[in-house]
């Protein structure tokens, strides 16, 4: 199996328990889990339980990449904001003797914890297997290549390289995306008509490369 690239919110909001917790930000999609085992019961890790499989873009400025800040009208010091509670490695807002300072790089900064992208478009395709007729209505990531389609439809047939991709007719480069081999992603001119994208979803058909009809 290759290892996946891009990730949909919703397989990133499946990760939503402490033994089993991803997050996404900024278009990083993070596995959280060993932070969750090695700060296990500590009260930091309340606002990260809270958000398990979520997008927490808001906790971040898009241009430092570090975690928001704001300046105390009290004390005029430039201080993290953190509404939902302070988190795991962010500082307290003044010395404090329990607090170690050498924690290295911030999970947000720390790229071991990275699985992945989040997908900036989804959208659905049919993929119709012309051999039995049988019809599997796959989520994917506009991002992904033909080929990173086919690891998501495997489950559903493991035979699936055997088969020619085609669409309008026409076969499909596996190397390339769905909107890069003509197939259009109409979403956004569905919705401005108003019409269900369900009645207009493209439909990828796989023909059988019978190798006994060649030669």
């Amino acid at each position: 199996m290759q290892t996946r690239r891009f990730f949909t919110p919703d397989e990133v909001a499946a990760h939503n328990t402490a033994d089993d917790l991803w997050v996404s930000f900024l278009g990083k999609v993070c596995d959280l889990t060993p932070l969750m085992n090695q700060y296990q019961g500590d009260i930091l890790l309340l606002p990260i339980m809270e958000c398990a499989g979520k997008d927490v873009s808001h906790w971040f400025d898009p241009e430092t990449k570090d975690v928001l800040r704001y300046v105390d009208p009290l004390t005029n010091c430039s201080r993290y904001y953190t509404p939902r509670g302070r988190f795991v490695h962010v500082p307290p807002a003044g010395p404090r003797s329990d607090w170690a300072s050498d924690i290295g790089q911030p999970w947000w900064r720390d790229d071991r914890y990275v699985v992945g992208r989040l997908s900036a478009k989804t959208r659905w395709i049919r993929v119709i297997n012309t051999l039995t007729s049988q019809e599997q209505r796959l989520q994917v990531c506009s991002e992904e290549t033909l080929d990173e389609v086919l690891q998501r439809y495997l489950p559903y047939n493991s035979h699936a390289r055997s088969y020619t991709w085609k669409y309008d007719g026409a076969s499909l480069d596996m190397s390339r995306t769905l909107s890069e081999n003509n197939v259009l992603d109409n979403d956004h001119e569905l919705q401005q008509l108003r019409l269900d994208r369900d009645l207009f979803t493209p439909a990828i058909l796989l023909h059988f490369n019978d190798d006994l009809t060649e030669g």
